[in-house]
Parts: C-alpha cells; structure tokens; sequence
C-alpha cells in the first residue's frame, strides 16, 4: 500500500489502520507486558507503535498533496482546493476508522486484566471527561490511582461552547505536532482513536451486540470532529513539507500557505457544526 493506491482506493485504509492498531496491541503485549516497568505504560507504547507503523504513509500523503497543491494552482489558478484535497482526507478517515474498530473490538474481547493493561491510560481519560468523581470512575473499570479534576460536560451551563472550545485545543495540538513534526499530528488522532474506542466500550458493556449501537453513539458526531482534525493536521503537514521544499520568499510558498489557511478554516467550520450535532442531536437518538 502506498499513498497514491490510498488516494485511488480508500476504503482500502480501513484494513491498513485495522492491522497497524491491532499489530501494536499483539507486539507490545508479548514484548512489553512481562516487564515491571514498560507493563505501566502499556497503553503509550501501544499508541506509541501504532504511530511508528503510520507515519511513513502518513508523511508521503501529506508531501503528494503539497505537489498537488503547487500543480494544481498553476494549472488552474484555483484560489480554493479542499476539493482537491478531498480523496486524500477520505483516505485518511478510512486509516482512523481503522484504527478505533480495531481498538474497540480488542477492548471487547480482551480478557479484563489485559483491558486495564492497555487501556488504562484511556480508561482515565474518559473518567476525568465525564465523571465528577474521577477516583471512583477509575476503581468502577479495574483502574487504580489517584487523579484530581474532572467535570462532566453535562453539569457545564454552555455544553456547546465548552465542547467547541475542548475541540478546538485539540485541533490546536494537531495543527503544532504537524507544523513541527510533519506527520506528528498522527500520535494525537490515533490518542483519540483509542479514547473513543473505550468509550464504545464502556457504553457497549465490553459486549459485541452492543457494539454497533456504541460506534452510532460516538460517530454521529465523531465523523465530522475527526474530519476537521485530519484537515488541519493535512494543512500543517503541508506547510511543513514546504518550509523545507521552497525558501519563503517563493511564491509557491505562500500559495501553499494560503490553500492550507482556507483548509484550517474549514476545519474551525466543521468543529461548530459537530459541537452543535453532539449537543442536539446524539442525545435525541440515544
């Protein structure tokens, strides 16, 4: 699998980013585990793999769309590319999607004491995101330590704004990493993927059938979020290919940049629109 055949086939992504996350549990699992000091920080490391297996494709894509960009541009004097960059974000959903199906099913099936091993991290994340009692939370799914802070979106009196805002950091955090790493915004959105992954199954009850009604629950509104993030994290990654491809002064440079901004704007949109699905529509279905 290379990024052009990605771009071409998409769907296929979804395979890929399956193997990578499932090949990180089953490879930290038997090197790591039996070790007193890595078996605490199980579920980095497994983060840690799945962005080690990633990164190259994710760093190709990012340089192919660059090209794009300054082909694109001169070819059609286009002022506006999200268009252009369309298969490449599609094929990037289909890596995440890949990534939080694996993690949710290896939740599910996993016996309990390998669960708190490889997701205790995210087990705490989602505890300290919607549980005022965060310490409790934690002991209720096999966790033990002691946390301070934590407040449920649902006793915030702007679910709205606060949910945005939350967002927004998060984008903010993709928009740096690939800014200074390129493709490093893929360690925050493969961290995401196995947030959302446990708390599929937390709401599922670790049970298969249940399953699909956790993935709508979280998806409804999960889909737009992970979109806007995928595309700030192509416009940073794009500037930062460019930065070292064109001195600044270039034109090809600044129509690079302006392309990526109209990408980041775009991303801002999305955000507002998945805070105001989360808040009005996923509590109508479920």
């Amino acid at each position: 699998m290379n990024p052009k055949k990605g771009e071409r086939k998409p769907w296929t992504l979804f395979l890929v980013g399956f193997f990578y996350a499932a090949l990180s549990v089953f490879f930290v699992n038997w090197i790591f585990l039996e070790n007193a000091v890595f078996t605490e920080h199980v579920s980095i490391l497994i983060i840690t793999f799945t962005v080690i297996l990633s990164i190259p494709f994710i760093y190709y894509t990012f340089r192919i769309e660059e090209e794009k960009d300054v082909l694109e541009r001169e070819r059609t004097k286009k002022i506006f590319l999200i268009k252009n960059h369309g298969r490449a974000l599609t094929a990037l959903m289909w890596l995440f999607l890949g990534y939080l199906v694996a993690f949710a099913l290896l939740y599910t099936v996993l016996p309990k004491n390998m669960v708190i091993h490889d997701f205790g991290s995210q087990i705490e994340q989602y505890c300290t995101i919607n549980s005022n009692d965060v310490n409790d939370c934690m002991a209720r799914y096999g966790v033990t330590g002691k946390i301070t802070g934590g407040l449920s979106l649902n006793e915030k009196q702007n679910r709205v704004v606060n949910i945005f805002i939350n967002n927004i950091y998060v984008l903010i955090f993709c928009l740096v990493f690939s800014l200074a790493f390129g493709a490093g915004a893929i360690f925050i959105l493969a961290w995401n993927a196995s947030v959302i992954a446990t708390a599929m199954g937390i709401f599922s009850k670790a049970s298969l059938s249940d399953l699909p009604m956790a993935f709508g629950r979280y998806m409804i509104h999960g889909i737009p979020e992970i979109l806007a993030y995928f595309s700030v994290a192509l416009a940073g990654g794009i500037i930062s290919i460019a930065v070292v491809r064109h001195d600044w002064k270039d034109e090809k440079f600044w129509t690079i940049l302006q392309d990526s901004l109209d990408l980041i704007l775009f991303s801002i949109i999305i955000l507002i629109i998945a805070a105001l699905i989360e808040v009005f529509v996923t509590p109508a279905i479920f």
